[in-house]
């Protein structure tokens, strides 16, 4: 079972439509493998407020795991952004690696002011095999800085990508991977049939399929509570919306209720 946070914005990938499936024309990735799976992560950038949670959670990912990087640094082309909006957040100097040296201009394969000996973090979109990850991290160790470890939005966790990590000995931290999206999508599926059911009943009735707890229950004290809701009249969400947090108290109506917490059973 894939951890809270990790569900969550896999669930939030789903989404966006971040998450891609193609079984009939696979997708080539930067390794040249075939898959029927997609994650394009670089979608997050158009919503504001995803951006912004990938952009804190990187952010504390760094914080916490590689507390000594003195420079952030992104992988070209798609932890670009990324890196930069993470690299203001820790008000940390910015760089990024281009997969090869430039063939005119300067001829850089490292964009940006950095110092020989310098602890570096690198930022990365996602995580397929790991190849262009890491030849980024030795373009990085060639210039003669000190790589402390990689953040990522996205790992599919292969076992050749936690293999190539470990032997060119790079800790990677991620957001949330392969199977928390697996996992996520089982769940979308499972309310499908209800969600559905429900717009049907709204399309007769009138009512509405996200209802406040008072309209559902008026006069009962639930006024003031503005961030929980009712999925029709059988689902009470109450997402945990505070940084950091894992918990918090849900006002529960009369009734009997099982615990089926969307984004961690």
């Amino acid at each position: 079972m894939a951890d809270r946070s990790k569900l969550l914005l896999a669930a939030e990938l789903l989404n966006i439509k971040a998450v891609k499936l193609q079984p009939e024309q696979p997708f080539t990735w930067a390794s040249g493998w075939k898959s029927p799976f997609y994650c394009d992560n670089r979608k997050t950038l158009s919503f504001p407020e995803l951006r912004t949670r990938v952009k804190l959670g990187l952010a504390n990912l760094i914080l916490n795991e590689f507390p000594e990087a003195d420079i952030v640094a992104g992988v070209a082309t798609g932890a670009i952004a990324q890196g930069a909006l993470v690299a203001e957040e820790l008000a940390k100097p910015f760089v990024y690696v281009r997969p090869k040296a430039k063939d005119h201009g300067m001829g850089n394969q490292i964009e940006g002011e950095i110092e020989k000996g310098a602890k570096v973090v690198v930022v990365e979109d996602l995580i397929s095999t790991g190849g262009s990850s890491l030849k980024a991290v030795a373009a990085l160790r060639e210039y003669g800085v000190e790589v402390v470890g990689m953040v990522a939005s996205f790992t599919y966790g292969f076992g050749v990508a936690a293999e190539a990590f470990e032997n060119a000995g790079v800790k990677l931290i991620t957001l949330t991977n392969y199977e928390a999206v697996v996992e996520a999508a089982k769940l979308h599926q499972d309310l499908a049939d209800d969600i559905l059911a429900l717009v049907h009943e709204s399309e007769k009735t009138g009512e509405p399929i996200m209802r406040t707890l008072e309209y559902n229950d008026p006069h009962k004290g639930y006024a003031g509570i503005v961030d929980q809701f009712m999925l029709g009249d059988r689902y009470l969400i109450a997402p945990v919306l505070e940084q950091g947090k894992n918990s918090r108290i849900v006002h529960i109506p009369e009734g009997k209720w099982k615990r089926r917490n969307v984004y961690e059973m």
